[in-house]
């Protein structure tokens, strides 16, 4: 794999003596590729209440208590229009106060059901939708369709029902997001490079006796020290747990011997990590190094096709079929030979699998950030290997943002 220039991991803070992520230049991209997807769909306006939309078109957060509530929602109307917020109670005052890259009109309180708390006969859809019309007007777009991201069933009656033409803004928002600026590289490195450090943690404690639910509690723990935004999710697995993979973590008791698997996903100023990595416990068998080497095989070979211009079923291809370990067909195996672009979202533009990408295939190109993931059952029944690498693609090669130590399996506290 030819070799490329690191990317820089800075610290936390903004220094006058190096130059680091520059928030107002990735404000200014992030709205620019919106605005460029809106103004070649043949929507008049997008109203979003996708959070990482939203986040990535307002440049607003206000936690992850309301990412499923289908409360707060923005709208970008066509030809130099600017992004309005719906916002949650005393937030919108926020905003007006620390948001200033937003007009200060452009902040609304905006109030929907709760996702059905407030049922939708309490007219609170109906008024809001009155008030998206009104502004559809005023930016000379009502006769154009509306494209929208997710909604719910009752406000998407509503807006047919009040004579909107509504069609799918999310396909649109994906390919905005898919191309990564080097603020928004620099972020996602430097979330990689907090979870390495969660590893060196996780080796130092993987003993005999300790619970898969301690080690969740520590990750949590060490990432919101060192800065985390959002803890997503943690999985742990050990044991005869590894196979099949449950993707999840439970309060089982790690003993010696055992092989355990770790996925780390988190967010730094929003952007995400998705990293997997194996153990063994004190010592290994054969099978189990065995299962390590094939999952390595298959993460290299990957790693090695990707380049500007590859298809994913180029990188597929290179990944063994559902049969070949133990699964009847590809969507019974899907997820564990997998990729995935990474950004605001967990799961963003290129997914690339054999049940997808062999026929319909999506070009590599610079910019794209994206986790491969490989998974091997071993033959004693119960372990497997689970890695995962993230890869930045520029036009002079690849560079892996995952450094904990994955070659070979890590045998944490040999005996």
């Amino acid at each position: 794999m030819k070799k490329v220039a690191p990317l820089a991991a800075p610290g936390h803070m903004g220094v006058d003596y190096e130059a680091r992520v520059d928030f107002d230049r990735l404000r200014k991209y992030r709205i620019g590729r919106a605005k460029d997807a809106l103004n070649s769909s043949e929507c008049g306006a997008f109203l979003l209440f996708d959070f990482y939309n939203i986040r990535y078109t307002t440049q607003t957060w206000i936690g992850g208590a309301l990412g499923d509530k289908m409360t707060r929602y923005a709208l970008l109307t066509r030809d130099g229009g600017e992004p309005m917020l719906w916002d949650f109670g005393s937030a919108v005052r926020h905003h007006k106060l620390y948001s200033p890259w937003l007009k200060e009109e452009n902040n609304r309180p905006g109030m929907l059901g709760m996702r059905g708390a407030v049922a939708p006969s309490a007219g609170l859809m109906e008024s809001a939708i009155k008030e998206i019309k009104s502004l559809l007007v005023e930016a000379g777009v009502a006769d154009m369709p509306i494209g929208v991201d997710i909604v719910e069933p009752a406000f998407l009656f509503e807006m047919q029902r009040q004579g909107l033409k509504v069609v799918d803004a999310q396909q649109f928002m994906l390919d905005a997001r898919v191309i990564k600026s080097i603020d928004e590289i620099m972020l996602l490195n430097q979330a990689a490079a907090m979870v390495d450090g969660v590893y060196q943690n996780i080796v130092d404690v993987l003993k005999p006796g300790i619970r898969e639910n301690e080690i969740v509690a520590l990750a949590n723990k060490r990432l919101y020290e060192m800065g985390s935004d959002q803890v997503e999710a943690i999985n742990a697995i050990s044991g005869d747990r590894c196979n099949p993979h449950p993707h999840n973590f439970t309060d089982r008791i790690i003993r010696p011997g055992d092989q355990a698997f770790f996925d780390i996903i988190h967010s730094f100023n929003g952007y995400r990590t998705c990293y997997y990595r194996t153990f063994a416990v004190g010592s290994a068998t054969a099978s189990q190094h065995d299962a390590y080497t094939k999952a390595r095989e298959w993460m290299d070979a990957a790693i090695d096709t990707v380049r500007v211009g590859v298809g994913t079923d180029e990188i597929a291809k290179v990944w063994p079929k559902a049969e070949d370990f133990g699964f009847t067909d590809e969507l019974a195996a899907f997820g564990l030979q997998f990729g995935h672009g990474l950004g605001l979202g967990l799961h963003e533009r290129p997914i690339i699998s054999r049940l997808n990408s062999l026929e319909n295939p999506i070009e590599i190109k610079a910019g794209m950030v994206f986790a491969l993931e490989t998974y091997c059952p071993a033959s004693d029944g119960v372990s497997a290997a689970r890695i995962e690498e993230e890869v930045v693609v520029t036009d002079s090669g690849v560079h892996v943002l995952t450094k904990f130590p994955s070659k070979e399996l890590f045998i944490a506290n040999e005996y």
